[in-house]
């Protein structure tokens, strides 16, 4: 499994960003823009909570395990590995649905005088907070799963097949 790449993330981010900030503006002429909606950024949220609790609780079980505690549980390594995907999975939707948001707040940004535009703003730019922190909760919760490297990492494998005569 490759690990996230914030390079790309940020391209991600920027990428969506600078066509919904061309987007908004073509609508913004044309009509009234949609409204950014108030769960966008609660959503993210709770998503960054629900990776930071697994990352934590993923953290303590395995400090659990390597201090060889007695009431210690393992990790089940599909269990794990699944939560790495769903944090990976849930970045790149969240730099993609940050950029959306932060090119709309951007064409927001210029008629914060009115009060409706003035929250959607406020709305837009706490989704792309909440989005950077479901992005860095997915990279604490791929870091706590990250195998460490041992000595067994450099050993070659058998030369050919293992025959049982």
């Amino acid at each position: 499994m490759k690990q996230l790449r914030i390079g790309f993330l940020a391209g991600l981010f920027v990428v969506a960003g600078v066509l919904s900030w061309a987007g908004a503006r073509i609508w913004s002429s044309v009509g009234t823009l949609p409204a950014v909606p108030l769960p966008a950024p609660i959503v993210l949220a709770v998503i960054a909570v629900v990776l930071t609790a697994t990352a934590l609780s993923l953290r303590a079980q395995l400090r659990a395990q390597r201090e060889r505690r007695p009431e210690a549980k393992g990790v089940d390594p599909l269990m794990a590995a699944r939560a790495v995907v769903f944090g990976q999975a849930s970045a790149l939707v969240a730099a993609l649905i940050s950029g959306l948001y932060g090119g709309v707040g951007i064409v927001l940004l210029s008629s914060l005088d009115v009060p409706a535009r003035r929250d959607q703003a406020i709305y837009a730019g706490f989704a792309v907070l909440a989005g950077f922190a479901v992005i860095a909760a997915a990279f604490f919760l791929e870091r706590v799963c990250k195998l460490p490297e041992g000595p067994d990492d450099d050993r070659p494998g058998p030369a050919g097949p293992v025959s049982g005569r």
